[in-house]
Formats: structure tokens, C-alpha cells, sequence
């Protein structure tokens, strides 16, 4: 089994965070509009369970989601199994129709300009995502996929990597809570 191991940071300049990566050994990619589709569930409150489904478009690439609940209390670690679909911009929308057809719920959208990078960081590949997000700011991502002999370590290297970096303070929600505090009631 699989585990995403992530913390997220609200930070206020992300290109002195990047320089400051890169002093590290980091090397980043060139930066992309990924599009989250979220899905609520039939008959399971996926807000109460802390689980979520989305559909993820990368440009042409396609990806469905599902994370269970977070297992840990200073990371967000939680069971996460993502698979490819077919290709085409289009498809999401195709995908989100058969969904709806089953019973879910189109709950929201989550727009971002990503800038990916990875940094090697005692033991761990860890991945950095420099986020734009639509609605709410930037971001900094740290996350490591690990099997369950790995975990500790991951979840260590993780809060360690963020210390380093003086990043404090956590961010537990995921964009869609946030987006969705953030809407009138």
C-alpha cells in the first residue's frame, strides 16, 4: 500500500522560497495548469470521513484520485491510490458525466499554476510543488510516496524539510476545503 506523505504551507513570495530550494539541491520543472474535478459521494459524507475523489487534467493528461483520511497528525498522511484515464482535454468532463450518471456530486473546481521540483533530502526523493492557486494564494507543497517501512521516515524527512525552510504552521485543509470555507454560506 501506498501513502502520500504531504505537508502544505501558505507562503507569501514563492520565488525566494525556489532560490532557497535550489540552494538545497532542488530542480524544478517547467510550470503547469493542473484543473481538479472534486466528486462527492453517493452515500458516504466524504467531508465527514476526510476521503476525497477528484479528476485531475494536466493539460492532456488525465488522472483519477481517491485519498482516504489523514492517519497522522503532523503530516498529511493518508492512502492514496491515483490511475491514469485516457487522454484528451475534453475527457474530464466526459469522466465527470459518468459520474454524475452513478450518483456522485460535482462538489467544486481547483485551478492552479504548478511549478514541480524535486529535491533529494536524507533518504527521501521529495517532491515540491510551487503553487498559484485560483482563490487563494500561493502555496509550497512537500510530499513523499512511501510504503508502510518507509513511513515513519517519510513523515520525519517531511517535518524536518519544512523546519529547514522555516516553514511553520501547517496547512491541514486541502484547496477544496479551503475553497469551499472561503465561499458565502
Amino acid at each position: 500500500m501506498q501513502y502520500e506523505v504531504e505537508n502544505k504551507y501558505r507562503v507569501a513570495e514563492l520565488a525566494g522560497l525556489a532560490a532557497q530550494l535550489r540552494e538545497l539541491g532542488a530542480e524544478f520543472h517547467g510550470e503547469v495548469e493542473q484543473v481538479d474535478v472534486y466528486f462527492s459521494h453517493p452515500v458516504r459524507d466524504f467531508a465527514a470521513t476526510d476521503e476525497a475523489l477528484r479528476i485531475r487534467r494536466i493539460g492532456e493528461t488525465n488522472l483519477v484520485t481517491y485519498k482516504g483520511p489523514k492517519i497522522h497528525e503532523k503530516t498529511k498522511t493518508r492512502h492514496e491510490i491515483e490511475l491514469p484515464l485516457a487522454s484528451g482535454a475534453g475527457l474530464v468532463e466526459d469522466y465527470g458525466v459518468l459520474l454524475e450518471a452513478l450518483g456522485f456530486g460535482r462538489v467544486a473546481e481547483v485551478k492552479k499554476r504548478r511549478r514541480p521540483g524535486r529535491l533529494q533530502w536524507n533518504e527521501c526523493s521529495v517532491e515540491l510543488a510551487l503553487d498559484k492557486v485560483v482563490g487563494l494564494g500561493d502555496f509550497v507543497e512537500l510530499e513523499i510516496v512511501a510504503d508502510q517501512d518507509r513511513l515513519q521516515l517519510a513523515q520525519s524527512v517531511v517535518v524536518e524539510l519544512a523546519g529547514c525552510l522555516e516553514l511553520h504552521h501547517p496547512e491541514r485543509r486541502s484547496y477544496l476545503e479551503m475553497l469551499l470555507a472561503e465561499r458565502p454560506r
